[in-house]
């Protein structure tokens, strides 16, 4: 038995939470991942999962056990990344979770660039607004928007920003006038975008003299999905507000017009998160280095 690699198929049922999880993210059959834990507990001549038909829980023996595997696969991982980081060339396959919107616009039309720099590397995007959790799915790193909240399981890189743009189409504009300021703004139709993660509708924030000026718009038409909402403004519903990365081949097309240029509020940080306790790998590293360079190219473009 591969003691080292029953430790990572452990560990990995252990944060995923089920045996069927941890297949699925390892990419093994689940008989695999079930025999394998079932010779390392016959190894170590102790019960370290409780079974039941609808939960598994660590027992005593396997909660100590666990704690120790973590530290030793940690210090494993940073040995070895330490020893390739300068030679070996990012290989295997790398999970990322990110925006469908952030997907389509920014990285998809470039990502066989990156591909053909790594050809030893696979990239398996998940797209979606929900809150995942990176640990228990098997995420290698994800892609938020937003300042990142505090986290002792997470470390979060730095990567780029972009700013809003509040538009609406022409055909809008022609019927119901251009608003002239943040006042004007509640006289017209706003459309609303719930976010997946509360439910509510997203303030707009502008920045001001005095400080920053919060709009909360009470539409009459609201919705959930990015693509959706950029749909209404092009279809002349009402007034958005998107990013700038989405916004701008729609005003160079003059499918949308910019409204209330001089009112704008604080640019939004991007960031990669991933697990604090894993070293920065080499797929993530060159990943994390690929989107800052990125984004830097598509700020120079759209100065």
């Amino acid at each position: 038995m591969d003691k080292i690699r029953a430790m990572k198929i452990f560990s990995r049922v252990v944060e995923a939470g089920s045996f069927a999880g941890a297949a699925k993210t390892l990419s093994l059959p689940r008989s695999t991942v079930s025999r394998s834990v079932q010779e390392l507990e016959k190894a170590l001549g102790v019960s370290l999962l409780q079974r039941t038909t609808r939960s598994l829980r660590l027992t005593s023996n396997g909660s100590f056990y666990h704690d120790h595997c973590r530290q030793m696969l940690q210090e494993i991982e940073s040995v070895e990344a330490s020893l390739s980081d300068s030679t070996m060339q990012p290989r295997g396959r790398l999970r990322v979770d990110m925006t469908s919107s952030f997907a389509r616009t920014v990285v998809l039309p470039t990502i066989d660039g990156f591909l053909t720099r790594y050809p030893n590397l696979d990239i398996v995007l998940t797209l979606g607004d929900r809150p995942v959790d990176i640990i228990q799915e098997g995420l290698d790193c994800v892609v938020r928007s937003g300042t990142p909240e505090s986290s002792a399981l997470l470390v979060a890189k730095h990567i780029g920003s972009f700013d809003w743009i509040t538009c609406a189409s022409p055909d809008y504009l022609a019927q119901h006038g251009m608003p002239r300021s943040l006042e004007d703004l509640g006289h017209h139709h706003v459309i609303e975008f719930h976010s997946g993660r509360t439910g509510r509708a997203i303030e707009w924030c502008f920045g001001a003299e005095n400080g920053e000026h919060l709009f909360r718009s009470r539409g009459r038409l609201a919705v959930n999905d990015t693509d959706a909402y950029i749909s209404c403004g092009l279809e002349g519903l009402g007034i958005i507000r998107i990013a700038g990365f989405l916004a701008r081949p729609h005003l160079k097309a003059g499918n949308l017009v910019r409204i209330l240029p001089d009112e704008h509020g604080l640019p939004v940080p991007l960031s990669v998160l991933y697990p604090r306790s894993r070293h920065l790998s080499p797929a993530v590293r060159a990943f994390v280095d690929w989107m800052t360079v990125l984004l830097q190219d598509t700020d120079t473009q759209e100065a």
